[in-house]
Parts: C-alpha cells; sequence; structure tokens
C-alpha cells in the first residue's frame, strides 16, 4: 500500500509561486498516474494536474493550465506541482493521489491513495 505526504504548502502573495511536493512510500511508486486534487472551503475537491506513470502524459484543469506544472522523479518517489502566477482562487487544501492504473485520470474515483493535504493561502 502506498502512503503520500504532501508538503510545501504555506501562504504567497497573488502572482507569486509555490511548489508542492509529494512523496510516496513504497517500491510500485513508478508504476502509477499521480495526480493533484484541491478543495476550497465549502466546495467540492476538484481535479488540477495528473501524469501518467513514466512522466511523458501530463493533463490539466482548465482553470491551471499554463500556470501550473506537475512532473515526477520516480527515482526519489515524488511528484511535484509547481505552481505559479498564483491568485486567490487558488487557495485551497491540495491533495496529492495516487491511481492503481498507469495512465491519466481526471475522475477523482480512479485514484485510490489520498494524502493529507497541504494548505496553500494567496493573499490579494
Amino acid at each position: 500500500q502506498v502512503q503520500l505526504v504532501e508538503s510545501g504548502g504555506g501562504l504567497v502573495q497573488a502572482g507569486g509561486s509555490l511548489r508542492l511536493s509529494c512523496v510516496a512510500s513504497g517500491s510500485t511508486f513508478s508504476s502509477y498516474a499521480m495526480g493533484w486534487f484541491r478543495q476550497a472551503p465549502g466546495k467540492e475537491r476538484e481535479f488540477v494536474a495528473a501524469i501518467s506513470w513514466s512522466g511523458g502524459t501530463t493533463y490539466y484543469a482548465d482553470s491551471v493550465q499554463g500556470r501550473f506544472t506537475i512532473s515526477r522523479d520516480n527515482s526519489k518517489n515524488t511528484v511535484y506541482l509547481q505552481m505559479n502566477s498564483l491568485n486567490p482562487e487558488d487557495t485551497a487544501v491540495y491533495y496529492c493521489a495516487s491511481t492503481a492504473g498507469s495512465r491519466v485520470a481526471v475522475d477523482r474515483r480512479k485514484y485510490n491513495t489520498w494524502g493529507q493535504g497541504t494548505q496553500v493561502t494567496v493573499s490579494s
């Protein structure tokens, strides 16, 4: 069973940047597609970005396309989310998640393992 631990969240001003990291335990990390989701207060958890097992395929929500970049380093069992040009609407708890397969997925029901989340707050 993979376990996921996120880090890198914090408080940043609008226009700033943050890089989130998600470290996975377990030897099978490189076999699975990974994703980032976020949940703002009073809202449902929404898809942000996903990456295939090899890193060769990525997919983004329209709201973050061009501003966020997902990447992974399988040698470090880590997936990253580089967030640039942040705005207050990006404020949320960000979750890392692992699928049970190798292909990117948007539907959160495809993800079977979740981290505890890391808070990102963007001030105006």
